[in-house]
């Protein structure tokens, strides 16, 4: 299984200025602190990221600044949602050409689509690149899930190797991943984002954390990554809860927003988000400043 989509996969903020446009220099410097830190791979233009308030232009931008900082010491897989299919695959070509080695692709839709939709919107991303793609099963901000049958289906399509799974109803991740494992190719990459779950979900067998803090705080989630992948279970939940603190607060305010928080705690400036998602206030800033406190940030 290609390392890309395997172990830590760190998803940092983009660095934009009130106008979105990006801030190429704070990129590279994001990149080099997560390459410098030994993430297992990069995902560029997440929804951490920012990608679905970014043009074209300054995603590409965004990509050139990324792979310049990396310089081949990390793989990078970049987020190419886009409302159109042809928009998509405009920017799956852009990534490509830039040096990416994976596509992350969400069902981006103003309208709720079928799965008749889904599947021709991925065959036509997947055909128009030689470069493997994640899909990004993200039901919070595309209002589309994917069944166990949609992703056996589209697993098998060609140059669809990995998925990105939100955390599964009551936790049940041996039960989801059985599951998906009897319906999907054996070099099929199954991984989970949603960050609380990251202990659980890589202990019972997930083969990828697609993480929002380690955008940031990638020598922690490392740490949490590497004891739970050698099953080392009492290593893992020590870990998890130095994290507990801030996972609740994600839970309730949302983890773009904190990013913005941490990142001001570490003096690495990446701009405010874009509207109309604003800052968090004071009270909610000193409970993520008590929880860096507590994870000895």
């Amino acid at each position: 299984m290609s390392k890309l989509f395997a172990g830590l996969s760190a998803f940092p903020p983009t660095p934009v200025d009130a106008d979105g446009v990006v801030d190429t220099a704070a990129v590279g410097t994001l990149v080099d602190r997560l390459a410098a830190a030994g993430v297992d791979s990069i995902g560029l233009l997440g929804s951490t990221g920012i990608y679905a308030y970014l043009d074209r232009i300054q995603r590409r931008r965004a990509v050139a600044a990324a792979m310049e900082a990396a310089n081949g010491r990390v793989p990078m897989m970049v987020g190419v949602g886009a409302l159109r299919t042809g928009w998509a695959v405009d920017l799956a070509r852009d990534a490509e050409q830039a040096g990416a080695v994976g596509l992350l692709l969400p069902p981006m839709s103003y309208t709720v689509l079928t799965d008749r939709e889904v599947v021709a919107h991925y065959h036509a991303v997947a055909g128009s690149t030689v470069l493997p793609l994640c899909i990004y099963n993200n039901p919070g901000t595309t209002n589309f899930r994917f069944s166990d049958a949609l992703i056996g289906e589209l697993s098998a399509t060609p140059g669809v190797a990995a998925i990105k799974m939100p955390l599964p109803v009551g936790d049940d991740f041996a039960g989801e991943l059985g599951r998906l494992r009897e319906t999907t190719p054996e070099t099929f990459s199954i991984g989970y984002s949603g960050d609380w779950g990251a202990a659980p979900s890589l202990l019972a067998g997930g083969d990828a954390w697609y993480s929002v803090v380690a955008g940031l705080l990638p020598e922690p989630a490392l740490r949490l990554t590497r004891a739970a992948q050698d099953g080392d279970a009492d290593g893992a939940a020590a870990i998890d809860a130095a994290f507990a603190p801030l996972w609740s607060l994600f839970k309730v305010h949302g983890s773009l927003r904190l990013m913005y928080v941490i990142a001001d705690r570490l003096s690495l400036p990446i701009g405010d988000p874009p509207l109309p998602i604003m800052r968090v206030g004071a009270d909610v800033v000193a409970a993520v400043e008590a929880a860096l406190d507590h994870l000895q940030v």
